[in-house]
C-alpha cells in the first residue's frame, strides 16, 4: 500500500510538444444535469479544462444545457431534447461520442452521471449508453453509479473509474463501509474493484483508490471539501486526464490528489466559505507546482 506524493504530476503531465494542436490533449463529453442539478456538469467541465484537457463538450437536458451554457464562454455545450435524460436522447449521445473519437481518436473520454437524476428512463438509458459504447474510457460518477449498479453486468471489466463516496459504493457493491475500520475499508475496496474489473476511488478523509490489486491512499484535502461539488470536480479532473491518454489507474490517483491539494489551497484562503468553484482555480497552481 503506497501513499500519493506530488511525484504523480510529473508521470500525467509530460513537457507539451512545441507543435501541439487542439486535442492532442484530449476532448472529454461530460453527460449529466437535469431539472433540478444543472451546476455538476458545469463543475465537472471547468474542472477538466483547469486541469488540461483541450476540449470539453456537455450534454445535457434543454434546461440544464441553457443554464449551463450562460456559465462560461469556454463550455460547448448541447441541449438534449427533455428536462432529463430519456431514452429518446440515446441515439444522439452515441452519434456525439462517435463524432467525438472521429475528431480525437485515442484522446476522448467521458464522464457521466452528475445531476442526472434516478429515475428509470435515464437509468434505462445510461445502461444503454454504457452498453454500446464498448471501447469507452470513462468515468463513473453520482446518479451514474445508481443507474450502472442496476445492470452491473455492462460495466464489469471495462476498466472504467467510479467515484463513490461510502453511500454510493453500498449502493455499487452492496457493502456497507460507514462504521467499519480504516484498514477494513481498504480490504473491501480493494476486493470489489478485483470483481468490478475497474477502478475505484472511496471519497472520505483519506481517498482509497484500488485496481483490484494495487491500493492507493491519497491523504490530501480538507474538511471544508464537505462542500457540494468538489465530487464534481474531481470526476472531472479524472475524465480530463483520461481525455489526455493516462492510464485509469494512474489517472485516478492523479485526480485524487490534484484535487485534494487544490482543496486543501482553496480552503486556506475561504475556509468554511469555500466554494467548487474555488478549488476549480486552485487546480493550475497545484499542477503548476
Amino acid at each position: 500500500m503506497q501513499t500519493i506524493t506530488k511525484d504523480i504530476l510529473s508521470q500525467v503531465y509530460p513537457p507539451r510538444h512545441p507543435d501541439a494542436k487542439k486535442y492532442d490533449h484530449g476532448l472529454l463529453l461530460v453527460i449529466g444535469g437535469g431539472d433540478f442539478y444543472t451546476g455538476s456538469p458545469a463543475l465537472t467541465a471547468l474542472a477538466a479544462f483547469r486541469s488540461g484537457c483541450d476540449m470539453v463538450q456537455v450534454l445535457a437536458p434543454q434546461r440544464a444545457a441553457n443554464i449551463i451554457a450562460g456559465f462560461s464562454p469556454n463550455l460547448a455545450v448541447y441541449p438534449l431534447t427533455g428536462l432529463w435524460l430519456d431514452q429518446e436522447d440515446l441515439p444522439t449521445l452515441l452519434y456525439l461520442t462517435q463524432s467525438a473519437e472521429a475528431v480525437a481518436p485515442g484522446k476522448t473520454a467521458v464522464v457521466i452521471g452528475g445531476g442526472l437524476g434516478r429515475s428509470e428512463d435515464t437509468q434505462r438509458t445510461v445502461q444503454g449508453y454504457l452498453e454500446k459504447t464498448t471501447n469507452l474510457r470513462a468515468v463513473i460518477d453520482s446518479d451514474g453509479i445508481h443507474a450502472a449498479a442496476k445492470k452491473i453486468e455492462i460495466i464489469r471489466g471495462r476498466n472504467f473509474i467510479f467515484t463513490p463516496h461510502a453511500y454510493e459504493f453500498f449502493i455499487l457493491t452492496g457493502q456497507d463501509i460507514k462504521n467499519i475500520e480504516f484498514s477494513e475499508k481498504i480490504k473491501i475496496v480493494q476486493q470489489e474493484a478485483a470483481k468490478l474489473g475497474g477502478i475505484i476511488v472511496l471519497k472520505g478523509r483519506k481517498d482509497i483508490i484500488s485496481d483490484g490489486q494495487q491500493v492507493i491512499i491519497d491523504e490530501t484535502g480538507s474538511p471544508y471539501m464537505a462542500v457540494g461539488g468538489t465530487g464534481d470536480t474531481l470526476a472531472g479532473i479524472a475524465g480530463s486526464l483520461l481525455a489526455q491518454g493516462a492510464e485509469p489507474f494512474l489517472a485516478a490517483q492523479a485526480a485524487s490528489f490534484i484535487n485534494g491539494k487544490a482543496g486543501e489551497a482553496a480552503a486556506e484562503k475561504f475556509a468554511a466559505g469555500m466554494m467548487a468553484t474555488d478549488l476549480i482555480e486552485e487546480i493550475p497552481n497545484i499542477i503548476k507546482s
